[in-house]
């Protein structure tokens, strides 16, 4: 197969640099900016330019679009223009206009369109999603998801004000930054039929953005959630738990641990990984 990656920001040469150790093809990368193209061209062995165009129409056979937020549907819909399946990293986009068309496009010319959700591959995150499927703790009451990092901290090498985050423009903010914990808690739980969010920009960071937001949920089933996002804790902070009827489940991604309760055995049971965990082994996941 031939790849075009559109976009080779940090996530566009990650996606490079696992097509490339899974051996999945060929791979032509594109970017508007020069720099990030030679960037391309010192890390890997693969063809690079800087004429849309002229990439999507060189014979490609899948499109991998690693733009900025706020262009995303544009680069997808030109990919589904021409007959082509497109991976998107999340989200989708910054607002919903053109998202119905879009995906009314890829229905009625039978493509395959993927968004970016690499958590749904997380280990930990797998388990949990097994275990409440098979119904270890029982009917799920409330779930509570929680990241925070602080933004500067997120690409040292880099200057956090002049990034997609901190830009209203390009799509930036915390809430979508973050729509992984959007994405897991309705994939445990079920749709969403009540949402209410309070968000705002509360720190000091030189940002157009929001810089932290609660989300409060209602599920199909009653269920009650609760979302917290901030681009402001000084230590990583990325957990999630699910109380049900019959147990709890925890999961930290920081500590590499799914912790479960049972209500009959009245005591914790924990799974974890030893040492480091890889971070990239869930957007290896993905990308087979």
């Amino acid at each position: 197969m031939k790849f075009l990656v559109v976009g080779c920001g940090s996530i566009g040469k990650r996606h490079i640099r696992n097509l490339l150790n899974l051996n999945a093809g060929e791979i032509v990368a594109f970017d508007v900016r020069q720099d990030r193209l030679e960037e391309v061209r010192s890390e890997f062995d693969v063809a690079t330019c800087d004429d849309f165009a002229q990439g999507i129409e060189g014979r490609v056979d899948a499109v991998l679009v690693c733009t900025p937020t706020a262009l995303h549907l544009r680069y997808a819909h030109f990919a589904v223009e021409h007959g082509l399946p497109v991976f998107v990293e999340k989200p989708l986009s910054d607002s919903m206009e053109g998202v119905d068309r879009f995906l009314g496009e890829v229905a009625d010319n039978g493509l395959v369109a993927l968004i970016g959700c690499n958590f749904r591959f997380h280990l930990g995150l797998m388990l949990v999603k097994q275990m409440l499927d098979e119904g270890k703790i029982g009917r799920p009451i409330c779930i509570r998801a929680e990241f925070g990092q602080y933004l500067p901290d997120w690409h040292p090498w880099e200057d956090y004000r002049q990034g997609y985050s901190a830009s209203k423009s390009l799509g930036g903010g915390i809430i979508l930054d973050s729509v992984h914990e959007i994405d897991y808690v309705t994939w445990m739980l079920g749709n969403v039929t009540e949402v209410c969010c309070f968000a705002g920009k509360l720190s000091d960071l030189e940002i157009e953005t929001e810089d932290v937001a609660e989300l409060l949920l209602r599920f199909d089933d009653g269920a009650l959630g609760e979302i917290h996002v901030d681009y402001i804790q000084r230590a990583y902070n990325r957990s999630c738990k699910i109380v049900g009827d019959e147990g709890t489940l925890l999961w930290s991604y920081q500590d590499n641990t799914v912790s479960f309760y049972t209500a009959s055995a009245e005591r914790w049971q924990v799974f974890e990984w030893p040492g480091s965990y890889d971070a990239n082994e869930m957007y290896l996941r993905e990308m087979e």
